[in-house]
């Protein structure tokens, strides 16, 4: 037990160094650390909301959205298959998606049955036991798709598990570190990012929808139609963003069916018009996307069509060629921010259900600054009381003690740092409980010795059977401590997993210092002494 040869030894001062090295750019104030390379800077840890301040929103979904949208995407599957339904294909007309259900005409009596059958085949559950989202019912000639519970509640979690993505990727954007993007409920969805004073900033970021869409424009719409409202079927009239164009002031007519959609874009970034210098966007297409925009522009040379963003027109340039090389420009009324906001929302891609702010909050930087005093008041005073303790009640042993507990807390820094985790207020709190568990190893083998030496041991055996024994206690209790920790990180959120990440690091190094490092300590002054009595 208290044999450590040489490669041993530096291999311990080896760790002990790469900790404390790693812990120097997070301790240093920020005018100096702008001195230290590139790769040092990045090594640091991140305050939390309720350290560095920042903006916290709490964002509800429109569920009705979801419904309406998936209404949508039956509408054009029900259209298909009826078109190429055999024996014969079915007319059908008159086709609705109010309130989230579809419905439509058969317009020949005969074929209601072979036209609820074509419904069922395309609304049937997944053969790996999914539950029904559709229930297909027949009224006299009109056939009527009802979403069901199940199939809602079903489409609505994914919406929001793909919304939560679609957010942590605009925020990742911003170059922002650490933000907190969690569901809550059903329907909601919680964002933290420290260190961003501007929600407003935030909430065009995440509250845009971005669905960008290529469509051709209706040049069969007259007039008095836009001004009336009243598209054919197979358009829509949307506003246009700039004002009078399509014949009607701020409307334009569209058809609905999309050229191209935002899920077939693979880049965007903001960039200048070449001719007057406005800020743009340009976006590039994945290969589906190429082929579909080169094969429409090659068919519609010389009509215009339509780049909508959210359901609003943003130009309609006209195809005067062939556009072959899978790339375009968006140009708007845009400044360098905006255009900027919307590459970055077009690149992290569409929000898949709409987004409103029910809950609007900023932390000041002040209020952290607070909690930093207060936090780092706390610790020292703890860290100084068991220090103290600690040097009265083991003589040396305590001296050893007390270099293991401030080493520890100078590598859960570095650990902290290495992994860019975020410290917040709780995490702090997991501090001086870190500092109280390594402090209790120590105890634990400093009283296991005493009790070696009562029984008339010698100092040898007394410390070697002392570390020993107290050893397998301490990892049983940390391995407890551990889970416990574990289940708060998994679990937990926000100021809780904080806390568990602290608890964890520190659990991790205080048994390597307490027991690892003071052990070498000790059997270094007993090889080098050799002493016969011990004061602990």
């Amino acid at each position: 037990m208290l044999s450590f040869p040489r490669w041993k030894v530096i291999g311990i001062w080896a760790i002990l160094a790469f900790g404390i090295l790693l812990s120097v750019p997070s301790l240093l104030p920020p005018a100096a650390s702008q001195y230290l390379p590139a790769w040092a800077q990045k090594i640091h840890v991140n305050l939390g909301l309720d350290l560095a301040g920042g903006s916290h929103l709490l964002l509800e979904a429109d569920t009705g959205d979801v419904a309406r949208q998936r209404a949508a995407l039956l509408e054009d599957t029900i259209r298909r298959s009826m078109r190429t339904a055999s024996p014969a294909p079915i007319d059908i007309g008159e086709l609705s998606t109010t309130g989230g259900q579809l419905s439509f005409v058969v317009r020949n009596p005969a074929q209601v049955e072979a036209a609820m059958g074509v419904a069922r085949d395309q609304t049937r559950p997944s053969a790996f036991g999914g539950a029904r989202e559709w229930d297909v019912l027949a009224q006299g000639n009109r056939i009527i798709l009802r979403p069901t519970q199940s199939g809602l509640d079903a489409a609505i979690d994914q919406a929001m598990t793909a919304a939560r993505e679609v957010i942590d990727r605009r925020i990742n954007s911003l170059g922002t570190r650490e933000p907190t993007i969690v569901r809550q409920g059903s329907n909601r969805i919680l964002v933290e990012v420290p260190g961003l004073q501007n929600p407003e900033q935030l909430k065009a970021l995440i509250g845009r929808t971005a669905r960008l869409e290529f469509r051709l424009v209706d040049l069969s719409v007259t007039p008095e139609q836009l001004a009336a409202g009243r598209a054919p079927i197979g358009s829509q009239i949307l506003p246009y963003l700039e004002g009078s164009r399509g014949g009607a002031p701020g409307r334009i007519a569209v058809q609905r069916r999309a050229i191209i959609t935002g899920d077939m874009i693979s880049s965007a970034r903001q960039a200048y018009d070449s001719q007057d210098g406005r800020p743009v966007v340009n976006i590039g297409f994945d290969s589906n996307g190429t082929r579909r925009f080169a094969r429409v522009t090659q068919e519609n040379v010389g009509k215009p069509f339509a780049i909508i963003l959210d359901n609003v027109v943003l130009s309609a340039p006209n195809i005067h060629e062939p556009i072959l090389g899978g790339t375009a420009q968006i140009s708007g009324s845009f400044t360098v921010d905006s255009a900027n906001e919307l590459a970055i929302s077009l690149q992290s891609g569409a929000l898949p259900v709409n987004l409103r702010v029910v809950e609007e909050r900023t932390v000041g930087p002040d209020l952290g600054a607070d909690s930093i005093h207060a936090g780092i008041l706390a610790s020292i005073v703890a860290t100084v009381a068991v220090l103290v303790f600690m040097l009265l009640s083991y003589g040396r042993f305590g001296v050893y003690a007390n270099l293991a507990v401030v080493i520890n807390l100078f590598i859960i820094v570095g650990v902290m740092a290495l992994i860019n985790a975020t410290l917040t207020l709780p995490g702090i709190a997991g501090f001086v409980l870190t500092l109280g568990t390594a402090v209790d190893a120590n105890v634990l083998i400093n009283e296991r010795i005493r009790e070696e030496r009562r029984k008339g041991r010698s100092v040898v055996m007394a410390v070697e059977n002392g570390y020993k024994e107290a050893s397998r206690t301490i990892f049983e209790a940390n391995v407890i401590h551990f889970i416990a920790g574990a289940i708060m990180l998994l679990m937990g959120s926000g100021p809780i997993k904080g806390f568990a990440v602290v608890l964890l690091i520190g659990i991790i190094t205080s048994v390597f210092t307490a027991v690892v490092f003071t052990r070498m300590l000790v059997a270094h002054w007993i090889r080098a002494k050799r002493p016969t009595e011990i004061h602990i």
